[in-house]
């Protein structure tokens, strides 16, 4: 008897694990390109996956179009990120007139405020990213209970990952001097970042790009960065570089080159996944901050 029960375990596993034809996939929308990475890590070839923002594209002042509201329509699963950073989709949604469960990643994470709303990107902290993982897991076994088993061990092989990431994260920072961990960058996307690592971002926009500088707030920055010996300012690939050239010009500090926020780049670009952005951020920040 035990023995068949262990043969009936093998059996149940391995249909669960056996690839499904694309037709029978479960279908899930991520709201953006960085949730959707962390989807398809999860759901592996038992989901199909599609972001209503791809790559290079600002969620922030993403205008839908008809095609998303079909693509809603036909998931079975929508994973949107919170905090304020979808304002669009609540009327999407609605409009699909789909029933797909909606998994609010950021759950559980308690945000940062600034200026007394909360800011969104929370996945800027790998730690945080942690807790998009198991949220999304936990989406995908409630929404296909059969592939309970993959999802977990799909999760657990990410989460794995993510911790090693985070360690690479701190190993790299620790060899920043403490007195040149200082950056400007296009928008305040990085403060969960400068929480958990300890690098100070100071941005002339606010928390979404939807807000611009105006010359008070420029000049100002300016002067902070002479007064504090700022040593470098970055670009984000979701924003317009002119205003940070503008502000390098004026100060002397280096261009340490673009920082990867809100967005993943395609497949050939230097972010094309959620860990490939990260390594690329902090490699951007030590090349310019060490010396």
């Amino acid at each position: 008897m035990r023995r068949f029960q262990l043969w009936l375990i093998c059996l149940i596993l391995m249909a669960a694990a056996a690839p499904l034809r694309a037709q029978d996939r479960l279908n899930a929308v991520a709201s953006f390109s960085i949730l959707g990475d962390f989807a398809k890590n999860v759901g592996g070839e038992r989901v199909s996956v599609t972001s209503l923002v791809g790559p290079d594209g600002d969620v922030h002042v993403y205008t839908p179009a008809p095609v998303d509201a079909k693509k809603i329509a036909g998931a079975k699963l929508v994973v949107i990120n919170g905090l304020g950073l979808e304002g669009w989709l609540p009327r999407l949604v609605q409009s699909s007139g789909g029933k797909a469960a909606i998994v609010t990643a950021t759950k559980g994470i308690a945000p940062h405020k600034v200026g007394g709303d909360a800011d969104p990107h929370a996945w800027q902290s790998v730690a945080n990213a942690r807790t998009y993982v198991a949220n999304i897991r936990d989406a995908l076994v409630a929404a296909d209970p059969t592939g309970a088993a993959i999802y977990r061990a799909n999760a657990d092989a990410y989460l794995a990952k993510l911790d090693a990431l985070d360690r690479e994260v701190r190993e790299a920072i620790a060899q920043i001097p403490q007195a040149r961990r200082k950056v400007i960058s296009s928008h305040g996307s990085f403060g969960y970042f400068a929480a958990a690592y300890g690098i100070a971002f100071i941005a002339p926009l606010g928390v979404s790009t939807e807000s611009e500088a105006s010359a008070r707030d420029i000049a100002g920055i300016i002067t902070q960065i002479k007064a504090s010996k700022v040593p470098a300012v970055f670009l984000e690939n979701i924003s317009d570089p002119r205003l940070m050239r503008r502000i390098s010009a004026e100060t002397g500090a280096r261009i340490g080159g673009t920082l990867y926020s809100d967005s993943l780049t395609g497949e050939k670009g230097d972010a094309p996944t959620y860990i490939d952005m990260v390594r690329h951020n902090i490699k951007a920040l030590t090349s310019a901050l060490s010396n």
